[in-house]
């Protein structure tokens, strides 16, 4: 075993599997899927740290992307319930990570991201991973992506604000919105449920992520 895959394996372990994560899919997810490839050479070391860890500097007019934290991670995932045969939004999806998990839990992935560097790098990973069942999508992340939805499971991958509107009509009756959000300058894991064209919210747990950006300022949907 090299140091990367031990680290994996002490990361599904020490970090993930001991914080009330126990469903087997997403543990033998974390541990096929090399965190590290999604991050740029200088910073795989910290691939399987217990904190968010920057993808990229994009610059004054883009805000740095992060790589979620593991823990909160895997938990939100878990809480969102997704099936076999669930068609899934990933939003922010960054260099695929999440993507890269979530195409091994559910029957396919919509991986949406705003920056076109990022979004190129995600393909190639994903492809490079011989995971066919994501496919990454360049656009505004605040407006999911209508085309293919209505969908079973939408997540965020970073904080948010607010959810837009247009995001809870994009699930499917019974579809579920998995989200950290800012509730006072605290961030609720949460779970969205649409039942009957109205929306339910189950808080979760506490959890310190990045922000995800176009998820700011006014709201359009509140609790």
């Amino acid at each position: 075993m090299n140091d990367m895959s031990a680290a994996r394996t002490n990361m599904v372990n020490s970090q993930v599997a001991t914080n009330k994560v126990t469903d087997k899919r997403i543990l033998g997810a974390m541990l096929d899927v090399p965190r590290e490839i999604f991050l740029p050479a200088s910073r795989q070391a910290a691939a399987y740290i217990d904190q968010d860890v920057i993808i990229d500097e994009l610059g004054e007019d883009s805000p740095e992307r992060y790589l979620m934290e593991p823990m909160p991670f895997a938990r939100l995932i878990q809480a969102a319930e997704i099936a076999p045969d669930d068609e899934v939004l990933d939003i922010g999806c960054g260099t695929g990570y999440s993507a890269a998990i979530i195409g091994k839990l559910a029957n396919s992935a919509i991986a949406l991201e705003s920056h076109s560097k990022l979004a190129d790098a995600a393909a190639g990973n994903l492809t490079g991973l011989s995971i066919d069942n994501a496919v990454v999508i360049t656009g505004p992340l605040a407006r999911g992506y209508p085309d293919e939805g209505p969908y079973d499971v939408i997540v965020l991958e970073g904080a948010a604000d607010f959810i837009p509107a247009a995001l809870f009509d994009q699930l499917k009756e019974g579809g579920r919105l998995a989200a950290i959000v800012n509730d006072g300058g605290i961030g609720r894991a949460s779970v969205f449920m649409k039942t009957s064209a109205s929306v339910s919210r189950r808080i979760l747990f506490d959890a310190n992520v990045k922000s995800l950006p176009g998820f700011e300022a006014e709201r359009e949907f509140e609790f």
